[in-house]
C-alpha cells in the first residue's frame, strides 16, 4: 500500500471515527477515493454498503454497538440536514415513556428523500434548538417535548418527560413554555397541563 492509500485511508478513517464508523459517497470523494475505488471497497468487503451513497467501515461493524449509532447512518442519509427530533430525541435525553416506533428527523422545507423507517418534520430550527451529539445533531430537551406535544403524544408521555426535565433541573418552566409557544398553541396547552399536574 502506498503513501498515498495510507493518507487518504488515514483522513477517511478520522472522518468515520467522529460518525460511529460511517461515511457517505461525497465524503469519501472528498478523502481521495473515487467511486470505482469505492466500488473496490465494498466488494473487497472493507465497506459494507448500509443505504444508498452512505458506506461504514468493517472494522466499526465488530466493534459493541453504541446505543445511539444508527442515527449517525439516518443524519448522514440526510446529507448533514436532518435533525433527530420529536418523540427520537426525548428518547436520546432519557425523559419520559416515549417509545418511537420509527425515528423521528425534522428537516428543512425543500428537503425532497424519503425512507419508510423515518418520520419527517419539515421546518426551520433556530440554533438555540439544536445540539451537538458524536455523528448527529438532536432538538434539545425542551424543543423535543414541545414539538412531540405539538405532534398529539400522550399526555402522559408529556407528563412524564416534564417532569423529569424539571426534576432534573435541565430547564425552567419558562423556557419549557417559551419552547412550546414557538411551535404552537397545541403545544402550550399539553406542556402548560404537565407544569400544572407537576406542580399539584
Amino acid at each position: 500500500m502506498g503513501s498515498s492509500e495510507d493518507t487518504r485511508r488515514a483522513r477517511l478513517w478520522r472522518r468515520a471515527a467522529h460518525q460511529r464508523g460511517y461515511f457517505t459517497a461525497a465524503q469519501a470523494i472528498e478523502d481521495g477515493y473515487t467511486y470505482q475505488a469505492q466500488h473496490y471497497h465494498v466488494d473487497t468487503g472493507k465497506w459494507v454498503r448500509v443505504d444508498r451513497g452512505v458506506y461504514r467501515l468493517r472494522e466499526f461493524g465488530d466493534l459493541p454497538a453504541g446505543e445511539h449509532d444508527h442515527l449517525v447512518r439516518w443524519a448522514l442519509w440526510s446529507q448533514g440536514d436532518g435533525v433527530i427530533s420529536h418523540i427520537t430525541a426525548l428518547a436520546i435525553h432519557d425523559l419520559g415513556i416515549a417509545n418511537a416506533a420509527r425515528i423521528h428527523l425534522t428537516v428543512p422545507p425543500g428537503f425532497r428523500r424519503q425512507h419508510p423507517s423515518i418520520a419527517l418534520h419539515r421546518t426551520e430550527l433556530a440554533p438555540d434548538e439544536v445540539e451537538e451529539h458524536e455523528g448527529f445533531r438532536v432538538t434539545r430537551p425542551a424543543r423535543a417535548i414541545a414539538e412531540s406535544a405539538a405532534e398529539g403524544v400522550d399526555q402522559d408521555v408529556i407528563d412524564s418527560a416534564v417532569a423529569e426535565l424539571l426534576d432534573r433541573g435541565v430547564a425552567t418552566k419558562g423556557q419549557l413554555l417559551r419552547a412550546a409557544q414557538r411551535v404552537g398553541s397545541r403545544a402550550e396547552l399539553a406542556v402548560e397541563r404537565a407544569i400544572h399536574r407537576e406542580l399539584t
